[in-house]
């Protein structure tokens, strides 16, 4: 049997970052938490924490994280089932999820809103490049995640949500600057684009398409969807925008296409995995709701 103290404090652990605050989360001591951890990577017989600033867990510790999440959940629904087993009430409990940026900007955030205010969770969102969240899937750092990939990982379901469609914008003043003589592979080696961070492969994605190969292109790194608007407004370069976003911009005249009638759709998708739980069912219906109400359907 596993040691379900151990895994808290492991949980706990790689939750907070650190030891210390690990302790004071389940108010213990950091030697008691050490202790627990330092038993159980004795008991599977492998490092389950790296530490560090913050501390990490190893591959095998994500998976031992994942299953503390899960039991969570189903221990959480039973309360609700039988509150005599919660005297005090029942507890909220974490519930780790990944999503894109520009989703988490968009639609996704309304719809963990929403969820969160009628359900004993606590949630923790984190955000990674659409191509790359269902990597914490199948690390097991997350339960769910929005991301590009219809391929089911291990252990979960997968549905498709819909389409984010994405256009390639700058101001009037910056197109007039660089494109005045037409979009092509030369001006566009020439002017400053935009990218979220390096994993972002929108802007090469939707030159390579127009142009038929690859173009190198100057880029500045803004790791915000907001930024990237503010950005593209005043000018600093061009980039992939949601078009959800930038409607009121392209209204005004503040944003123009690059070249009209060349948007970028991208699949999205909502992976969760498969733990018998009405809190990660109710999760999902907020998911699925919200995204068809504002991404195109595929």
């Amino acid at each position: 049997m596993l040691d379900y103290a151990s895994l808290s404090a492991l949980a706990a652990v790689v939750r907070e970052g650190s030891f210390d605050r690990a302790a004071r989360a389940l108010n213990v001591t950091p030697s008691a938490i050490s202790q627990r951890i330092r038993l159980l990577e004795e008991r599977v017989g492998c490092a389950l924490v790296v530490r560090g600033q913050p501390c990490q867990a190893t591959e095998t510790g994500r998976r031992l994280c994942q299953h503390v999440d899960r039991v969570r959940l189903l221990e959480q629904e039973l309360q609700g089932a039988l509150p005599a087993l919660a005297p005090e009430g029942i507890a909220r409990v974490a519930l780790p999820v990944a999503v894109n940026a520009d989703s988490l900007a968009t639609w996704f955030a309304p719809a963990v809103a929403a969820f969160a205010a009628v359900a004993p969770v606590l949630m923790e969102v984190a955000v990674d490049d659409e191509d790359h969240t269902a990597e914490w899937l199948r690390s097991g750092a997350v339960l769910a995640a929005v991301t590009a990939s219809a391929r089911q990982a291990v252990g979960c379901n997968s549905q498709p949500l819909g389409s984010m469609r994405y256009l390639a914008t700058a101001s009037p003043a910056f197109v007039e600057r660089h494109f005045s003589g037409g979009v092509g592979a030369g001006s566009l080696a020439q002017a400053p684009s935009l990218q979220f961070n390096t994993k972002d492969e929108l802007q090469a994605r939707w030159v390579r398409r127009l142009c038929h190969r690859h173009v190198e292109l100057p880029r500045h790194t803004l790791p915000s969807s907001q930024a990237f608007v503010v950005a593209a407004v005043a000018g600093m370069g061009w980039g992939l925008q949601p078009e959800v976003m930038i409607r009121a911009q392209l209204k005004t005249g503040a944003l123009v296409q690059l070249v009209p009638d060349s948007p970028l759709d991208v699949p999205l998708h909502w992976q969760q995995a498969r733990a018998a739980s009405s809190l990660l069912d109710g999760l999902t219906r907020h998911v699925v709701s919200a995204a068809r109400t504002m991404l195109i359907s595929s």
